[in-house]
């Protein structure tokens, strides 16, 4: 937000090249507005436009150093043969250049052509021998880069993901931070990426101090001319670096929601209404006036590069006259031998190479850093929103869970809290049921019973062991889930039971005790290749599941993980009556060996066989209770439940009541 409003703050005339796209049609119609991009990458904006040839040299040592330090970690010994080979090849190129002076020495002096060419052989021979231990580099060094870039990805990826992994929920669903991890997911890639740059810089480099030193030995006015020559190169590469860059920032949502219209194109869940709607031809126009948009973006970049190209083309064909002529002079004014002047061309072609490829590829370098700095400073705040290691040992056979005075917001929503002064106890070893209308805090309560998150206030104690600083780990292992919106892995059926608890070998007993618990046997035996079956219908062999059978393998997941306390969130909410009251006697035996259930539904007739109910309605424990209590106290409990037995005891008209009623009403009109 803060690199937003510096660059809403900054006047379009400080901005060369800026230009504001207009919102098309399909953005407002679609998005709502202009589409922009805000995900941590504005902060780098002005740091990167502020690049110049003496701001890159500043920042190159740190970048090498960067990248080396990356390799060092992914591969030490394809990093050490990258360096030596690339310090070999800049050697072997001064070499090469004193070895052609040498030559043409030979050949531009007096005497018969077969005493020349005679006295040129060892200087030939150099040279070749050079070229060949040139190539051998060269080779070494693309294979030990070509080793090193995927280890580097797999290296930054892997500490991304488990950062990313081990942080709280509350981080993960804070925007804030979320921002930091779309953007770091770049982070990866552009390690890759900065070993090949810094081996390009650094190859550079050394080509240019190896030409730069053979220039100064032949004659000192060369290495001014050389800088001369390059000078144009350098400012056009920056220029279009500094468009190309500040594009991408306006306009990589553009380019994301383009994909975004393509992709319901081909998207399987979309597809049966694209048909059956014919939202094809409307998503395509949409597609196509988007994407012109974006062309006309491209051509407005192009149209500048080419101007700017030009530019640069005439300051360096100038500059290229005015060596020529210096080296025309000297050669005149008897103060340099034709060798020499010789040697100076091809020193000079070779160092003005060198110097292109060094700002080309610094620039490059010093854009991908910006994307690993995202990937370090996420590293160090994932560490510091990392669930905690350790803490108090909770007890090995606690008879309750009791809230004390629990407050709990959900940061960045409504004022209202989701749980405001909550005490209530949760007895182990039986059913205890939260009812209550939606939104009022059910869901948060059992998040925070498992310890995914924290109360804003109050304490949650178990047996007088206060949650907060509990082991959470030791937590974690006695809670089995079955959430509302649980997820669906798009793995085997064996791996979708077995993932609730990962860590332990899976076992073909362990899986069938928890298919029979769930009452899951019939839909494994009714998939085509049994618990091996692949749950996901857009890979090739894959199969889809009914809403009913999902829910069976996730209650089947939470038997599997054996937790000391069961969770269910709507349990049955996509079964039929005969598949709901059979889970609800699965809940029941469960309850009877000793295992606490913990019961979130709507359907209050499903709650009767509970030992205890707390009612919650906006954040508030308003009752609690057994079902027989709470309906004789005629609350907000027996409310509900007669609404909903209303439904099943009221009679429904048949037609010709219907008709009698509609004969009446045009009578009385």
């Amino acid at each position: 937000m803060a690199g937003r409003k510096r660059d809403a703050q900054k006047p379009d005339a400080q901005k060369p090249d800026a230009q504001k796209p207009e919102v098309s049609e399909s953005e407002q119609l679609l998005f709502g507005g202009p589409l922009r991009y805000d995900m941590g990458w504005n902060q780098h904006r002005d740091a990167f436009l502020e690049l110049n040839f003496r701001a890159m040299v500043a920042r190159l040592p740190s970048m090498l150093a960067s990248s080396f330090r990356l390799a060092w970690q992914a591969d030490r010994r394809a990093a050490r043969t990258v360096l030596a080979a690339e310090v070999g090849r800049g050697v072997a190129q001064a070499v090469s250049l004193l070895a052609v002076n040498s030559v043409l020495g030979r050949l531009l002096t007096g005497g018969a052509i077969e005493d020349r060419l005679r006295g040129a052989v060892p200087a030939l021979v150099t040279v070749a021998a050079v070229m060949f231990v040139s190539a051998l580099l060269r080779a070494a060094s693309t294979y030990a880069t070509g080793r090193l870039e995927p280890k580097v990805e797999r290296v930054a990826t892997e500490r991304y993901l488990e950062r990313a992994a081990a942080v709280e929920l509350a981080a993960i669903e804070d925007h804030t931070f979320h921002k930091l991890l779309d953007t770091a997911q770049y982070g990866a890639q552009s390690a890759r990426r900065m070993i090949s740059y810094s081996t390009r810089v650094v190859n550079a480099m050394i080509s240019l101090i190896a030409a730069a030193g053979v220039l100064t030995v032949l004659h000192p006015a060369l290495l001014p001319l050389l800088a001369t020559m390059t000078l144009p190169s350098a400012w056009s590469a920056l220029t279009n670096a500094r468009r190309r860059y500040e594009s991408f920032h306006t306009w990589v949502q553009h380019a994301r929601a383009g994909h975004l219209i393509s992709g319901l194109l081909t998207e399987p869940a979309a597809a049966p209404e694209i048909r059956l709607h014919g939202v094809g031809p409307f998503l395509l126009r949409h597609f196509r006036a988007m994407s012109e948009t974006a062309e006309a973006e491209q051509a407005r970049l192009a149209r500048l590069a080419a101007r700017t190209g030009l530019f640069a083309a005439a300051w360096t064909g100038l500059a290229t006259v005015a060596t020529y002529a210096t080296l025309g002079g000297l050669l005149l004014a008897g103060a340099m031998a034709l060798s020499v002047a010789g040697t100076a061309v091809i020193a000079i072609r070779t160092g003005s190479a060198s110097l292109d490829t060094l700002v080309l590829e610094v620039n490059a370098l010093h854009e991908e850093a910006l994307f690993v700095g995202d990937l370090q400073r996420l590293y160090v705040e994932a560490a510091e929103r990392a669930i905690p290691v350790g803490g108090d040992a909770l007890p090995e056979a606690p008879r309750e869970i009791r809230f004390e005075n629990v407050s709990f917001s959900y940061p960045g929503e409504s004022t209202r809290p989701a749980l405001d002064d909550v005490t209530l106890t949760i007895p182990l070893g039986r059913i205890v049921a939260l009812v209550g209308e939606n939104g009022s805090g059910k869901t948060t309560l059992v998040k925070l019973v498992s310890g995914l998150y924290t109360p804003d206030r109050g304490r949650i104690l178990w047996d007088g062991v206060d949650a907060a600083g509990a082991d959470r780990h030791q937590l974690a292992e006695r809670i089995a889930m079955v959430a509302q919106d649980f997820k669906r892995w798009p793995f085997t059926a064996r791996v979708n039971v077995a993932v609730g608890r990962s860590s332990v070998p899976l076992t073909e007993e362990r899986l069938a005790a928890s298919l029979t618990e769930a009452g899951a046997e019939e839909v494994v035996a009714d998939l085509p290749r049994g618990l091996d079956t692949l749950l996901a219908r857009h890979f090739s062999g894959g199969h889809e599941l009914s809403g009913g059978q999902w829910q069976r393998l996730g209650i089947a997941r939470a038997a599997y993980r054996r937790g000391s306390i069961l969770i269910v969130d709507e349990p049955t909410a996509a079964l039929d009556a005969r598949a709901e009251l059979e889970v609800f006697e699965k809940i029941r035996a469960l309850a009877s060996t000793g295992q606490t259930v913990i019961l979130i539904t709507h359907r209050l007739a499903s709650v009767r066989h509970a030992d205890l109910v707390h009612v919650l309605d906006q954040g508030r424990l308003v009752e609690s209770g057994t079902p027989g209590e709470l309906l004789a106290t005629g609350g907000v409990y027996a409310e509900l439940y007669a609404l909903q037995a209303e439904q099943f005891t009221t009679p429904v008209p048949d037609a010709d009541s219907t008709a009698r009623c509609a004969v009446s009403a045009e009578d009385a009109r």
